[in-house]
């Protein structure tokens, strides 16, 4: 399904998820492992084929792929109806492919969130209900999270850039409206600090082996009119000992309870190079993203993805064949590197178990 590169953005912000139709509709995803050349969407109509989007990347970023799961629940209970599924076989169904859902990447934490938070919608339908009733409640959910999320970014980006020193802005991967259901978590700081009038460069490392950087988050900054310079993952400690970057933000896909971080793969080694140079590291995350159930770094299951991610990346064979690789899709940033976590609540300062209990409790208060 093509489109043009216009159709893809409301205003300069880009689109990567929508649902199409009602309870019974399906969910269309921009294919960003087509970005930047080509602005292509895929439909996905079965659970199977979100499943795929989420592995392969087209659908990416933890924020994002947790609201493309809920509404992978929703294209789960248009399966059944097709099916004309009893309201019990219904049910049963519904929680075999959260299952699948939850378990499309493991590290990230808002996927299995998300879904388990659409699939709980399921205990309050009447047995009496028509099967429709199940497509639209899981929908209503997920377009629930799905705005939540906006909000969300919008506080975290308002919080950080507040928060954020003077100087140009390094930063990792892509946080931005194409890693989340709003405006992005990191990339959302930098982007409100500029439209509050803050001048600056940001350098994008490019976020080997899929480019993330270069690819993605050079194309949200370049549609938004914000100056970027991409560089090569090794060339960040060269850059932070020019003196010129004044902060370093990045993402998260899961915090523990102690607040170590994991994130894309080179998250960790730019917060030493940030800790060697003196140059503040901030990790900026929805509280969705807190795992506090998971106590430190060393527990978290940590994705492994393809060779070929490695030895042909982007299609273009860079290592001879029979060449291992080691290709994890994430590392774990310990809480010491971290100056602090922005989330919508504001900031944790420093990182410890007891500022991010303190720093969360407000997200756990009676609305």
């Amino acid at each position: 399904m093509n489109m043009d590169s216009d159709s893809s953005h409301s205003g300069n912000v880009p689109v990567s998820l929508k649902w199409i139709g009602q309870g019974d509709g399906h969910l269309v995803l921009l294919d960003q492992t087509r970005l930047p050349g080509q602005v292509e969407w895929l439909e996905c109509r079965t659970v199977d084929s979100v499943i795929r989007a989420i592995q392969n990347l087209s659908v990416r970023g933890a924020p994002l792929i947790g609201i493309a799961g809920a509404y992978g629940l929703v294209v789960a209970a248009g399966e059944a109806m097709v099916k004309k599924l009893s309201h019990d076989a219904t049910k049963t169904h519904l929680s075999m492919q959260a299952g699948k859902l939850a378990a499309a990447r493991p590290t990230a934490v808002n996927l299995a969130w998300a879904v388990g938070r659409t699939l709980a919608v399921v205990e309050s339908i009447s047995k009496n209900a028509e099967s429709r009733i199940f497509g639209e409640s899981l929908l209503a959910e997920a377009l629930a999270i799905h705005a939540e999320d906006r909000r969300l970014c919008e506080s975290i980006g308002q919080h950080g850039a507040a928060l954020l020193p003077e100087g140009d802005i390094l930063t990792h991967c892509n946080t931005g409206s194409l890693a989340t259901g709003g405006d992005g978590t990191a990339l959302c700081v930098i982007t409100t600090a500029w439209a509050q009038g803050r001048r600056f460069e940001v350098y994008a490392d490019e976020t080997r082996p899929l480019f993330q950087g270069a690819r993605l988050t050079a194309w949200e900054l370049v549609h938004r009119g914000i100056p970027v310079t991409v560089l090569v993952d090794s060339a960040a400690a060269s850059l932070l000992k020019s003196g010129r970057i004044g902060s370093v933000i990045v993402g998260a896909d899961r915090i523990t309870a102690s607040g170590d971080v994991a994130n894309k793969i080179g998250t960790y080694g730019l917060a030493i190079l940030a800790k060697a140079h003196g140059v503040p590291f901030f990790v900026a995350a929805p509280s969705s993203t807190f795992d506090l159930a998971t106590r430190e770094g060393s527990e978290i299951q940590i994705e492994q993805r393809h060779a070929e991610e490695v030895t042909v990346p982007m299609g273009i064979r860079v290592a001879p064949q029979g060449a291992k690789t080691f290709n994890p899709a994430f590392d774990v940033t310990p809480a010491d590197l971290i100056h602090g976590i922005i989330t919508e609540h504001g900031l944790i300062c420093p990182v410890t178990r007891e500022t991010i209990l303190r720093g969360l409790e407000s997200s756990r208060r009676p609305k």
